[in-house]
């Protein structure tokens, strides 16, 4: 499944951007920025700190790469099963902490103030964006966005990577700090077409969204299966080994450790791969094919 992308998404920040002028009459108004992820979180409050800012900061911890999405916006049971099946050991309330996000994305909706959102060229980032868009809908003269861009991570004397997947969290504090200076409105029109894509993207209800080439593809559970055979060892070796190799591997969207090792353990279940140990720990248990 591929929802489309729209072409302003990669907007241009000029010192003259009218955009940006548009941002500063809201000026008066409270911000508040979101992010994904607790590293994209910590990050960002590092870079507040240098700007001397002191904004609220939303954090959505959600990874919506991964899993059904069809009834995420009206309540928290099949997320919540679903990474009770990921992370069964965790020892988390995972229907608490969801119902929790949900009701902070429901104040956000019902507040009045500015929303910054922070996005990268990864497949949860742009996903947190749609569906922020989605929630704003109703008050799109509020949600602005910085756009944080696979070059800016490019280190003094190396070749720089426009389409490198990147997220909030891998970026330094300093270089958050410098980008508060392109705060930047969403487009009444993007931000119907943002809303747009997040309604399909739930209705597929693919099991795994990768961003690729500014669209989402949707892929199944038994094709990250077919890439985790095709690259597991024919002799024991240690899971936290072999996931820190596998894990670059998966195209489109960042496959995490627990994710993998999930996968594995229902790979392991279908006697297609040999395991031993404690498998709801990397460190605790290997793997072969069986």
């Amino acid at each position: 499944m591929k929802s489309r992308q729209c072409p302003d998404y990669f907007g241009h920040y000029g010192s003259v951007n009218p955009r940006l002028r548009e941002y500063r009459k809201l000026a008066g108004m409270n911000t508040i920025h979101v992010v994904c992820g607790d590293i994209a979180a910590q990050q960002l409050r590092a870079a507040m700190a240098q700007a001397l800012r002191a904004d609220p900061v939303l954090v959505l911890r959600d990874d919506l790469a991964i899993g059904p999405l069809r009834e995420i916006d009206e309540n928290e049971r099949q997320r919540a099963a679903f990474w009770q099946r990921v992370l069964p050991s965790a020892g988390r309330d995972y229907a608490g902490e969801l119902r929790e996000e949900l009701a902070s994305l429901q104040r956000l909706v019902e507040g009045d103030s500015a929303v910054v959102c922070w996005h990268g060229d990864s497949a949860s980032d742009q996903l947190t964006l749609r569906r922020v868009a989605f929630m704003l809908r109703n008050t799109p003269a509020r949600l602005n966005e910085i756009v944080l861009r696979g070059s800016d991570l490019a280190t003094p004397g190396s070749p720089q990577d426009a389409t490198r997947r990147t997220s909030v969290g891998m970026y330094a504090p300093e270089v958050l700090a410098e980008r508060f200076a392109r705060i930047a409105p969403i487009s009444l029109l993007r931000i119907g077409r943002l809303s747009l894509e997040w309604r399909a993207l739930k209705q597929a209800n693919t099991q795994v969204r990768r961003w690729v080439n500014n669209t989402f593809e949707g892929a199944t559970f038994a094709e990250i299966d077919d890439q985790i055979l095709g690259l597991a060892p024919v002799a024991w070796t240690p899971m936290a080994a072999f996931l820190g190799e596998a894990m670059p591997r998966f195209e489109g969207f960042f496959a995490t450790d627990s994710f993998l090792l999930w996968r594995c353990r229902e790979l392991g279940a279908a006697g297609r791969l040999a395991l031993r140990g404690d498998t709801t720990a990397p460190a605790a248990c290997d793997l072969r094919l069986e």
